[in-house]
């Protein structure tokens, strides 16, 4: 299975990139806002959804039922941003983990939605966005569970 590289223009193109990073995990020191580049970066453990329901690749190995799952370092980037907002968490912690749930399109900008109500909006109404796998994936046994699946 191929690493994702996905571009993001548009509402539509932002469900796309929402679906690929549902359940990423990252440390609040893994993010930047650049202002005189107008850019937002980060980086984060993506959860391998389209990989969650497969074996894993290669030969298979005595743990591949404890470690059934993957995650990949995965860069975002935004052009375009013109400013950036955030609530629900301190980036002075930088060693605080997020779980990012969703990304949606805002009147100007992204908002990027965390679990426990954090939130970042980036405002830029000419926003782009660059998604892309970074590196090789690693096993987890752990998947992510919502609580409508939990029944």
């Amino acid at each position: 299975m191929s690493p994702i590289r996905l571009r993001a223009e548009d509402e539509e193109d932002l469900k796309v990139v929402s679906a690929c990073l549902q359940d990423a995990i990252l440390p609040v020191g893994d993010m930047c806002f650049l202002p005189d580049e107008k850019r937002f970066v980060m980086v984060v453990n993506r959860f391998r959804w389209e990989a969650a329901d497969r074996p894993r690749p290669g030969p298979a190995a005595d743990d591949d039922d404890l470690a059934p799952y993957e995650r990949v370092h995965c860069g975002l980037r935004v052009e375009g941003v013109t400013g950036a907002k955030l609530r629900g968490f301190d980036l002075k912690d930088r060693r605080q983990i997020l779980e990012l749930l969703s990304l949606e399109t805002v009147e100007g900008g992204i908002a990027l939605h965390f679990a426990g109500g954090g939130c970042i909006r980036l405002d830029g109404p000419s926003w782009r966005m660059v998604v892309e796998d970074l590196g090789e994936p690693w096993p987890t046994s752990c998947k992510p569970c919502h609580p409508d699946e939990a029944i």
